[in-house]
């Protein structure tokens, strides 16, 4: 059954839509999946859907050839894939004997990295041959081939984590070694067992006598299953303004290749044409000398925290006239009618989108959500091109071409803007996701914790959340949610901070996005957030959030006192007691005197608040004696 949509959302989960009616929901780990059948041709309206849910590794054959699609699709957008043994086909799997946790990338001080250039492609790959990266000719995006360990069970995959990590520390310290075991060939490790005087069964090789015998179930050789691994080729895509830390050497070695390769051709012109040819110098980045880096590796079969999996299907892209939707949540890759559509959250928010014919559409920057640039290379004479289009006056559609530009713009836009209102809600479930939790904490470390609330007299209350959400509620009833970049230093507003939208509520319950270049009628609202806002990144008052606990705060007596005063000053100067009697003491020690017409309390003299303040001073000063005394 062919497939009609497949989204990749902001947690790692993965949703797929059939021609039939069907649709697949996968889980962020990708252990778990829902299928819901289509409806038959002559079932009734109201009749439900048949629904299956079931573990991955336990997939039905009915169902083994759609998830394994969308475990694809699933795995070439995610950083770490996950890969199923039982899933997979046999011919993707490959045996190797050794067990690889890090890679060697050409150095290239003496590779000739110009070799590397074909066609405007550019191909890096490592010496061992388990990784090669494809640098695109409009360098907007690479892709990764590279060998990964099959999924393991939890403590398999927590034992090769701690491998891995040993390996990571000692790279800090520029002794990358590899592991004697990992790089034990064949004939090495039979030598070990002819020399291995205690008969250890791991460690000793026979040749097999009988091979009925010494096979398993499978008929797997049993030398294989015991000293060999499982991997597979994983092909993942990424932009170059956002990917893993793992591919930062090799993408710079490829930007490297592509820029040694463009002076050459520029000094090969020049002497063609009998120009004295310049001399172009490419500067080597120092981070290149690292040459050793290591493989993402794949998550394990079972889920630590199966019950963060989210079971409702997105109804988006069934509604998307409506407002509200059943499960709104972030969204990074949409592939519909033959493009993929890619967005980029975070301080850097960034649409691409790749309709097929190794063109790029993207919007960043000043111009993000208004402006999309054209990027394409020329088939005959190799040069580029750059468009620009504006959302507010698309070109129509030119007849004959494979898609239509004024299309997958609107859909983007449409896409972009669900994104937001979900982004702009106080909703944070969408940050949950199950296999990047810490278990100790039960996914709480990803929520956003509150970082700052202050009124503003006669306009309204402001919180800021770790999330860099801002929620104002005016004292009209109106409440505004915007995003704001908060790390930016002292002295310097946020860069782009009319682009984008807030979303604007109003006492009706009316909400609406507003762009913020163009707010309109709401421009008082959002110029008084956007002012305090760049006020609170001037002063610094925004700090990183760090855990603790009020159990763990310095007590102060000198702060609990100066609390006591204010309340104090505020109650004796407020109108609070004004239908008490004229006799009644308040708690601070004073005697509000009333006139003889029961008009107006008098006012209080500076005497009376000395004498209370006094008073508090020293009932604090013994508290302290006698919590000092106690012992605390």
């Amino acid at each position: 059954m062919a497939e009609r949509l497949m989204v990749l959302y902001g947690d790692d989960s993965a949703e797929v839509h059939y021609a039939g009616g069907g649709r697949l929901l996968l889980s962020p780990c990708g252990c778990e999946y829902r299928y819901d059948a289509g409806p038959p041709a002559a079932s009734h309206q109201l009749q439900p859907a048949e629904s299956t849910r079931q573990r991955a590794a336990f997939v039905r054959s009915a169902h083994r050839e759609r998830l394994t699609r969308a475990l694809d699709f699933r795995n070439r957008f995610s950083s770490r894939p996950y890969l199923p043994s039982r899933v997979l086909p046999p011919e993707r799997k490959k045996i190797i004997f050794r067990d690889i946790l890090e890679i060697r990338w050409p150095d290239p001080a003496t590779a000739d990295l110009t070799r590397c250039a074909d066609n405007g492609n550019v191909k890096i790959s490592s010496v061992d041959g388990y990784a090669h990266l494809y640098l695109s000719e409009l360098q907007q995006e690479f892709t990764v081939e590279f060998l990964c360990k099959v999924s393991q069970s939890s403590a398999a995959s927590l034992c090769s984590s701690q491998k891995n990590s040993n390996y990571q520390t000692r790279d800090q310290y520029g002794k990358s070694r590899k592991n004697p075991v990992a790089e034990m060939s064949l004939k090495q490790m039979r030598v070990e067992g002819k020399k291995n005087d205690q008969g250890c069964a791991e460690g000793k090789y026979r040749e097999p006598t009988n091979p009925e015998d010494q096979r398993d179930t499978d008929g797997v050789p049993l030398f294989y299953t015991k000293h060999s691994c499982e991997y597979m080729w994983v092909t993942q895509c990424w932009s170059i303004s956002s990917y893993p830390e793992e591919w930062k050497h090799p993408l710079s070695l490829a930007l490297m290749c592509y820029n040694l390769n463009t002076a050459k051709k520029v000094m090969q012109t020049c002497e063609k044409n009998h120009h004295p040819s310049m001399e172009t110098d490419v500067i080597i980045d120092p981070e290149t000398k690292e040459t050793v880096s290591h493989l993402p590796t794949a998550l394990p079969l079972s889920c630590r925290a199966p019950h963060l999996h989210r079971w409702t299907f997105c109804d988006f892209f069934q509604n998307e006239a409506t407002e509200k939707y059943s499960c709104p949540q972030l969204i990074q890759i949409v592939w519909w009618q033959g493009v993929f559509y890619r967005f980029i959250h975070g301080r850097k928010n960034i649409i691409e989108i790749y309709p097929g014919d190794d063109s790029v559409l993207k919007s960043e920057g000043s111009l993000f959500g208004n402006y999309f640039m054209h990027y394409a290379i020329q088939k005959g004479t190799k040069k580029r091109e750059e468009k620009m289009y504006s959302v507010n006056s698309l070109p129509p559609d030119v007849p004959g071409n494979s898609y239509s530009i004024s299309s997958i713009i609107t859909q983007a836009t449409k896409i972009l803007q669900y994104c937001y209102k979900t982004k702009l809600s106080l909703t944070h479930n969408y940050y949950l996701c199950c296999w990047k939790m810490v278990p100790e904490t039960d996914g709480r470390e990803m929520l956003p914790v509150l970082l700052y609330e202050k009124v503003i007299p006669s306009i309204g209350r402001v919180i800021v959340y770790s999330d860099h959400k801002v929620h104002a509620a005016f004292w009209d009833g109106v409440t505004l949610n915007m995003v704001w970049d908060f790390s930016s230093s002292c002295s310097k507003i946020q860069i782009n901070e009319d682009v984008g939208w807030c979303k604007l509520t109003t006492p009706d319950g009316v909400q609406q996005l507003i762009q913020i270049s163009h707010p309109g009628i709401h421009e008082r609202y959002t110029r008084t957030v956007i002012e305090w806002c760049r006020s609170l990144n001037e002063r610094k008052e925004i700090s990183e959030y760090t855990e603790h606990s009020e159990t763990e705060e310095n007590w102060s007596a000198d702060v609990e006192l100066e609390k006591i005063q204010r309340f104090n000053f505020l109650l004796d100067n407020s109108n609070v007691l004004e239908g008490t009697s004229a006799a009644k003491p308040n708690p601070s020690g004073l005697t509000v005197r009333k006139t003889e017409n029961e008009s107006e309390p008098e006012e209080i003299s500076e005497g009376y608040v000395l004498e209370a303040l006094k008073k508090t001073s020293k009932v604090i000063q013994d508290i302290e004696s006698l919590l000092a005394a106690s012992g605390r």
